[in-house]
């Protein structure tokens, strides 16, 4: 696992160095309620955005660490997300597009920037990956292949089409996004 030890956001810019450590570590931190460390987990996350102005977020099924909690396709980055020497997010949101829905971020066209949600010890870069498929069809895609998976991370596949759709089970950082991004049009 890879966390974010010192940052600074810059003309819009974040910049930082991320240190290695186990996951049983970086388990216990969380369970701990993310004590202070100096430390933050700093992950991208793939906001898919529908055709039809619908978001598609997983729920995450009953095997997982985040069991039962809505969000976003995203993940921890590992030292398999370093490129060239740096941790590369945009790397990291499409592998874990990838594995978590079975989608290829090449089918989307990513909106240019990122948005930054910073929630406690938690920042979370955010890409919109805009698609030229319904919410509907795309839910049925990604369920088609949580179907083929023998543990599938996600076990649920939710569309939210405004604020009628939130869920006490979304994280903050997705509620304040969404929010956002439908409160902006």
């Amino acid at each position: 696992m890879l966390l974010l030890h010192r940052h600074s956001f810059e003309n819009r810019v974040l910049r930082g160095a991320y240190l290695e450590t186990d996951y049983a570590s970086f388990a216990a931190w969380r369970n701990w309620g993310n004590p202070p460390a100096a430390v933050h987990d700093c992950f991208s996350a793939a906001a898919i955005l529908s055709a039809d102005g619908a978001f598609l977020l997983g729920r995450m099924a009953p095997h997982t660490y985040n069991a039962g909690q809505i969000y976003f396709p995203c993940g921890t980055p590992d030292p398999s997300d370093i490129v060239d020497g740096k941790v590369d997010l945009d790397y990291s949101v499409r592998r874990e597009l990838k594995e978590e829905t079975g989608l290829d971020a090449t089918e989307f066209t990513a909106e240019p920037e990122w948005t930054a949600v910073a929630d406690g010890a938690l920042i979370v870069m955010i890409k919109v990956l805009r698609s030229s498929e319904s919410a509907d069809a795309l839910r049925g895609r990604i369920l088609a292949e949580l179907a083929r998976e023998p543990q599938p991370e996600f076990s649920e596949i939710r569309v939210v089409r405004g604020r009628a759709d939130f869920d006490p089970a979304m994280l903050d950082f997705v509620v304040a996004f969404l929010a956002q991004r439908f409160a902006s049009g």
